[in-house]
C-alpha cells in the first residue's frame, strides 16, 4: 500500500489531470454529454496505454542507447522540474507546447482524445520518463503489480476529472485551477529535485 500510495501520488502530480481540464473544456465545449463521456474516456485509455508501454519497454531503450538509471534519474528529474515551474508560474499549457495553432488544429480533428490530450497534456516526457525509472527500481513481481495498479488509479482518476471537466471550471473557476496547479507545481518540482539530488548522491558515493 505504501509502494502504490507512492507512485500513485507522485504520477498523479507529475501529470497533472486539472491542468488538462481547460483545455478539455475548450475542445468539447460544444459535445453533447455522450460525447464527452466517450472523449474522457478514451483519453483515459489512450494515457493507460502509453504509460504501461513506456513502463515496460523504457529498460531496453536504456539498454539500447547505454544510458544509466542514474542519468535518466537526473534528466528526468530536470524534466519534472521544468514542468513544476510551468505549473508555478501559469505556463504549463506553453510548456507542454498547446498554443492557439495547435487548439485550431484540434478543433478539426474527429478525435482528440489521442493528441493533444493524451500527448502531450497528460502522458508526457516527465511522465514517461518518471515510470521507466521506476520499472529499474521496483522489479520484482508484486512491486510490477503494484505499480500497474497505481497507473490504473490515475488513469481512472484523470477519466473522472475529464467527465466532470465543464462542472470543475463552474466550480472552482480559472482561478481557482491556477490555484491548485500552482500547488501541484510545487509538489512537482520536489519531485523533480528529490530524483536529481538521490541520482547525485549515488553518484558521488564511491568518492567519498
Amino acid at each position: 500500500m505504501e509502494l502504490f500510495l507512492y507512485i500513485f501520488a507522485a504520477l498523479f502530480s507529475v501529470i497533472n489531470p486539472l491542468g488538462t481540464v481547460p483545455i478539455f473544456v475548450g475542445l468539447t465545449q460544444d459535445d453533447s454529454s455522450n460525447s464527452l463521456s466517450r472523449t474522457a474516456l478514451w483519453t483515459a485509455i489512450n494515457t493507460l496505454i502509453i504509460l504501461i508501454i513506456s513502463f515496460f519497454t523504457g529498460k531496453y531503450l536504456l539498454s539500447f542507447f547505454g544510458i544509466s538509471l542514474n542519468s535518466l534519474r537526473i534528466a528526468g528529474g530536470l524534466i519534472i522540474t521544468s514542468s513544476g515551474f510551468a505549473l508555478l508560474t501559469g505556463k504549463f499549457t506553453k510548456h507542454k507546447g498547446i498554443d492557439s495553432r495547435v487548439k485550431d488544429d484540434a478543433f478539426h480533428r474527429n478525435d482528440i482524445s489521442l493528441t493533444p490530450l493524451a500527448i502531450p497534456m497528460l502522458a508526457g516526457p516527465g511522465s514517461i520518463s518518471l515510470l521507466i525509472s521506476y520499472y529499474q527500481e521496483y522489479n520484482d513481481a508484486i512491486q510490477i503489480i503494484t505499480a500497474l495498479l497505481a497507473i490504473l488509479a490515475v488513469c481512472t482518476c484523470v477519466f473522472i476529472i475529464l467527465r466532470a471537466a465543464h462542472f470543475i471550471v463552474k466550480w472552482l473557476g480559472a482561478s481557482g485551477i491556477n490555484a491548485v496547479s500552482r500547488i501541484i507545481g510545487f509538489i512537482v518540482i520536489a519531485i523533480g529535485i528529490e530524483y536529481i539530488c538521490s541520482s547525485v548522491i549515488d553518484i558521488l558515493k564511491p568518492y567519498l
